[in-house]
C-alpha cells in the first residue's frame, strides 16, 4: 500500500511539473500580429497615414501615453488640468497621460523635479513600467536596480521580439509594440491572470492573444451608409483602410445602405452588404419586446436596438408590410429600411413552387403561392407571390420596385464562355469583383463555389447559364449549370439485377446513398453501367436518369495535407465534401479521412473528371 502511495504522489509531482497555466507564453508571433493586437486596443497606433514607424526610437512622454492607454481607464484620458512637471506644461500633448501615469504609480520624474518628456526611454525604464502595470513595485526586487527588474523580465517571457538587451538601450517602436504584446498574455502578481483580463479580453486555448475576438470586441457601429455617413466616423475615412464583405476595398466600393463598423486606432472600415427583401412574416416573442423576426422563411436574431425599435409596436414596420432586413456582420438585422430606399438585388434559380399561409396583420390568414430559390449567396430565400407564372428551373430576379413592393422577375439565359485564369481572377477578359457570387446548379440543387473553384478550368458552352456585371464591367453574379459537379449526389452502386428478356427490360439497381441502401426497378430502360462501383446519380434515385461510374486513381497515390492525391506527376484535388467509407463485413461506414489512415486501412480514390477540367477525389473506400 506505502509503495501504491508513493507511486501516486510521484506521478502527481511529475504532473504538476508538466503543467502549464493558461497564461503560459505563446509561440512567437509575427510582427503583423503583434501590431494589430496593440491597434486594436489602442495601445500604439500609427500617424495620420496609418504608418507605424517602427523603427524610430520612443520618447518617454510616448511610452507613458502607451502604459496609461494599456489600462482599462486609458481611454477615458482628457486633457490635464494641472502641469504635473515644470517641463510638462498643461498644454504638453501629453500632459493627460503623464498625470494619469503619475496617479496610477506607473512613472515618476527624475531627482532634479523634471520629467524630461522628450528623452530617450530605455529598455529598463520600459520593462519597470510594463512590471508595474501587471502589479509589481520596487518592494519586490531586491539588489541594485534594474537588476531584479531584468531578471523577472525574461523570466515572464516579456523580451520575445524585442531587439535591444542592454538596459540602458534606448526603445524603438516595434521593441515596444512586442513588449506591449507580450505583457497581453502575461500573468499578473496578485491573480495568476493574465494581464489582457484586465482590459475586458481572454487568451484564447493555446495561450495566445486571440485577434478575432480582440477585433471584433473592439469594433464599434454599425451605421447604415448614407450620404454622410463619413462624417460620422470619428477619423477621416479617406485615410482608412477598407475591407467589404470580407475582400480588400477602395471607399468607392462602399455602397448605399451598407452596413459601416470600424476601429478608430487601427483605422479600418468594415462595411457589409448583405441584406434582404419580402414581406414580414412575424415578429418574436411580440412585438412590444421583439428579438427575432420572420421573413422569407428564414428567422433572423435582431441584433441592434434600432431594429428592434422599427419592427416594435411603437417602430414603422408591421407584419404583413414589404421591408428590407440589413443584415450586420453576424447576419443578425442591424436595421430596417423601406424597400425604396434599397437598391437590393437577388438572383437565383427557382426550386419549389408551393401554396403556403400567411398572416394579413389583423388576426386572420389567408393563402398565397410561394417559390423558393436558390440565390448566388448560397442562401435559399421563400417569397410569397400572388401568380402561377414561375416554375421549378425558372432564373428569377428579386428586387424592390420604385413603389416598395417587392418585383420578382423571371430571367433569360445569359451565355458566357471562356477559361479562367490560374489565379481564379477573370474568365476569358471578364475580371471577377472581389465580392462575386457563384452558384453551381443541377436538377433543382445548388451549391455555394467560389472562383478559385474554377481555376484554370474551361467553361464551354451552357456551363454559364447567367451572370451579371457590376458598375465597373466586373462578373459580380453567376448562376452555373454542372459546371463543377458538386451539385450532384455521390454514393456506392452495389448491386445491378438484370431480369431482361427479350420481350420484357426488368434491371434491378441497388445504390448506397447517404448512409442508406436504395433499390430503383426500371422497366423501360437499361442503363449503360457494366459493373458496380462508386458513382454519382444524375436525376434523383426515384428517377434517376444516368448512372455515372467515378474513375480509380491508380494503386500507390499518395496523400498530401489531407488536401490532394498525388500520383506520378498528376495531382488529384480532394472535394471539400469527399464521402469516406470503411467498407467492413459488407457494410459501408461512413468515417474520415484522418481516421482511416490512422487505423491503416488500404485506401482507393475515386474522382468524377480529369483535374484539368476541375475534376475532384468524390469518395474514398478504405478496406
Amino acid at each position: 500500500m506505502k509503495k501504491r502511495v508513493l507511486s501516486c504522489l510521484l506521478v502527481l509531482t511529475l504532473l504538476l511539473s508538466l503543467w502549464v497555466p493558461v497564461w503560459a507564453a505563446p509561440s512567437a508571433v509575427s510582427e503583423s500580429e503583434a501590431m494589430q493586437a496593440v491597434n486594436a486596443l489602442g495601445i500604439m497606433v500609427g500617424d495620420k497615414n496609418g504608418n507605424f514607424n517602427l523603427t524610430r526610437t520612443v520618447t518617454r512622454a510616448e511610452f507613458v501615453t502607451m502604459a496609461v492607454k494599456a489600462t482599462a481607464s486609458g481611454s477615458n484620458v482628457g486633457q490635464a488640468a494641472y502641469s504635473p512637471y515644470p517641463d510638462v506644461p498643461r498644454t504638453h500633448w501629453a500632459a493627460g497621460y503623464i498625470a494619469a501615469g503619475i496617479r496610477a504609480n506607473l512613472v515618476t520624474g527624475y531627482l532634479d523635479g523634471t520629467f524630461r518628456p522628450g528623452n530617450q526611454i530605455t529598455l529598463a525604464e520600459g520593462v519597470t513600467i510594463a512590471l508595474k502595470l501587471l502589479g509589481y513595485t520596487s518592494a519586490d526586487f531586491a539588489g541594485a536596480y534594474p537588476t531584479g527588474q531584468m531578471a523577472k523580465y525574461y523570466d515572464l517571457k516579456l523580451d520575445r521580439g524585442v531587439t535591444v538587451s542592454s538596459p540602458g538601450a534606448d526603445l524603438t517602436r516595434r521593441d515596444a509594440m512586442f513588449l506591449f504584446y507580450n505583457l497581453l498574455s502575461a500573468p499578473m502578481k496578485d491573480s495568476a491572470q493574465p494581464y489582457i483580463t484586465s482590459l475586458g479580453h481572454t487568451l484564447n486555448s493555446a495561450g495566445q492573444v486571440d485577434l478575432v475576438s480582440l477585433v471584433n470586441g473592439s469594433m464599434e457601429g454599425p451605421i447604415v451608409a448614407d450620404g454622410s455617413w463619413q462624417s460620422s466616423l470619428p477619423f477621416s475615412a479617406r485615410q482608412a483602410s477598407i475591407v467589404r464583405n470580407g475582400a480588400e476595398a477602395k471607399l468607392s466600393d462602399v455602397q448605399k445602405q451598407d452596413l459601416i463598423y470600424w476601429n478608430e486606432s487601427m483605422k479600418t472600415i468594415w462595411a457589409y452588404s448583405d441584406r434582404i427583401t419580402g414581406r414580414l412574416q412575424s415578429v418574436a416573442p411580440s412585438v412590444s419586446q421583439p428579438t427575432s423576426l420572420t421573413l422569407a422563411g428564414h428567422t433572423y436574431t435582431i441584433e441592434t436596438s434600432g431594429a428592434a425599435y422599427a419592427l416594435s409596436d411603437m417602430g414603422t414596420f408591421k407584419e404583413g408590410d414589404t421591408v428590407t432586413l440589413l443584415l450586420g456582420r453576424t447576419g443578425g438585422v442591424a436595421a430596417v429600411v423601406s424597400p425604396g430606399a434599397s437598391e437590393v438585388t437577388r438572383c437565383g434559380i427557382i426550386t419549389a413552387v408551393s401554396k403556403d399561409g400567411y398572416s394579413d396583420g389583423s388576426g386572420g390568414t389567408y393563402t398565397d403561392d410561394t417559390i423558393t430559390f436558390w440565390a448566388t449567396d448560397g442562401q435559399t430565400y421563400t417569397y410569397q407571390w400572388r401568380s402561377n407564372y414561375f416554375k421549378v428551373g425558372d432564373l428569377v430576379r428579386a428586387e424592390a420596385g420604385e413603389d416598395g413592393e417587392l418585383k420578382l422577375t423571371r430571367l433569360s439565359p445569359m451565355r458566357l464562355t471562356g477559361k479562367v485564369s490560374a489565379d481564379a481572377t477573370k474568365l476569358g477578359d471578364r475580371e471577377f469583383a472581389p465580392d462575386v457570387e457563384i452558384l453551381d446548379t443541377y436538377e433543382g440543387k445548388a451549391v455555394k463555389i467560389y472562383p478559385d473553384r474554377l481555376a484554370s478550368m474551361n467553361l464551354t458552352d451552357g456551363m454559364v447559364y447567367y451572370y451579371t456585371l457590376d458598375g465597373q464591367g466586373r462578373i459580380d453574379r453567376m448562376v452555373l449549370k454542372e459546371a463543377t459537379g458538386d451539385a450532384y449526389q455521390y454514393g456506392i452502386l452495389t448491386d445491378i439485377n438484370d431480369q431482361s428478356d427479350g420481350m420484357t427490360i426488368l434491371v434491378n439497381y441497388t445504390m448506397f446513398l447517404d448512409g442508406q441502401y436504395v433499390r430503383y426497378v426500371s422497366q423501360n430502360k437499361k442503363f449503360p453501367v457494366e459493373r458496380t462501383g462508386p458513382f454519382y446519380l444524375k436525376g434523383t434515385a426515384t428517377e434517376p436518369k444516368d448512372f455515372c461510374l467515378l474513375k480509380k486513381v491508380p494503386a500507390g497515390a499518395k496523400v498530401v495535407d489531407n488536401t490532394a492525391i498525388t500520383y506520378g506527376n498528376e495531382t488529384y484535388l480532394i472535394a471539400e465534401n469527399v464521402i469516406v467509407y470503411e467498407h467492413l463485413d459488407g457494410r459501408y461506414i461512413q468515417s474520415t479521412l484522418a481516421r482511416v489512415q490512422e487505423e491503416g486501412y488500404k485506401l482507393t480514390f475515386w474522382y468524377d473528371k480529369s483535374p484539368a477540367e476541375g475534376g475532384r477525389v468524390r469518395m474514398v473506400l478504405a478496406e
